[in-house]
């Protein structure tokens, strides 16, 4: 969030589900560029996803 705050953007980390819509509400009332940061367990299968520390040519699309 801090590097979003460097480029003058407002930061957003989401951690929980339930703060998903406060979260998205608050960046469209935002008169500003917004980076949200949504942080998941692997275990949700949230795709396509790039697995820590890869390059983004190792993205995951979730298909066997």
């Amino acid at each position: 969030m801090k590097l979003a705050e460097a480029y003058g953007a407002k930061g957003i980390r989401i951690t929980r589900k339930e703060d998903v819509v406060p979260a998205i509400k608050e960046a469209l009332a935002t008169d500003n560029v917004v980076v949200m940061d949504f942080v998941v367990e692997p275990e949700e299968n949230v795709y396509p996803m790039v697995p820590a520390g890869e390059a983004i040519n190792r993205i995951l699309n979730g298909l066997a």
